[in-house]
């Protein structure tokens, strides 16, 4: 839990769940699982176990507490909809999330399907819950087909890492977030990948966030997260769905 984040794109983070496993190329270099395996085996520490799946209770009712309203990524460290948390846990999640409409909980998942079937239970879903999926390459483009079907009121793509060229639809998507890889072992991204969504998402009348060029910089070399940046074409590119 972090009242103030540096990823870009929010202003908190929220883990009533914490550790993963992997299901794409994106989750090859996982910097959550970096994190918390650092930890493991240290008495008393919150990643005592690792990168284990983990349900935190005593976490839920956290953002109720934070009275200024503000963007919340919901389990920066982990996956709502991984198969190994109960759907009984993940309504308390909801629950909080719908009790605490002062926020903008912002959800991200690789496994739309779940939220979609969850969806379909939940009604309504709530109106201050973001729903978003990982596409890092064209292969796991199949997981905007599932997004869609999800009734939330803003659906978005965090295209990070991102490992190849897109060709995106863009129907019924109302935000796409794009980054590169950081640490030791980030794949570098081509700009031209960068650029093209970028085009595709001026075509299609949707926000488009650069959030940052991650190792390697915009010529290919490894400089580091922090000297790369987050310019494209000499500029920031902050859009925000409506």
């Amino acid at each position: 839990m972090s009242d103030g984040s540096t990823i870009e794109w929010t202003e908190a983070t929220w883990n009533p769940v914490t550790g993963c496993t992997k299901v794409s190329p994106g989750c090859a270099h996982c910097y959550a699982e970096t994190f918390a395996e650092r930890f493991r085996g240290v008495p008393g520490h919150p990643y005592e176990f690792g990168f284990d799946l983990q349900l935190r209770p005593e976490r839920l009712e956290l953002p109720l507490a934070w009275t200024r309203p503000r963007k919340v990524f919901v389990n920066s460290m982990s996956d709502l909809f991984h198969p190994g948390v109960p759907d009984e846990f993940v309504q308390r999640v909801f629950d909080t999330m719908r009790r605490a409409s002062q926020h903008q909980f912002q959800l991200l998942t690789k496994r739309p399907e779940r939220a979609v079937r969850f969806g379909q239970a939940l009604r309504p879903w709530p109106a201050n819950v973001w729903m978003g999926t990982s596409v890092e390459n064209q292969r796991w483009t199949t997981r905007i087909d599932a997004l869609r079907e999800v009734p939330a009121s803003t659906r978005f793509l965090s295209c990070e890492p991102l490992l190849g060229p897109l060709h995106l639809d863009l129907s019924d998507i109302h935000w796409v977030i794009v980054g590169g890889e950081s640490g030791p072992r980030a794949r570098p991204m081509d700009p031209e990948w960068v650029e093209a969504i970028r085009g595709q998402c001026a075509e299609q009348r949707v926000p488009f966030f650069f959030k940052q060029w991650g190792a390697h910089d915009e010529c290919g070399r490894r400089v580091g997260k922090r000297r790369s940046g987050r310019l494209l074409n000499g500029r920031t590119w902050d859009e925000m769905p409506v």
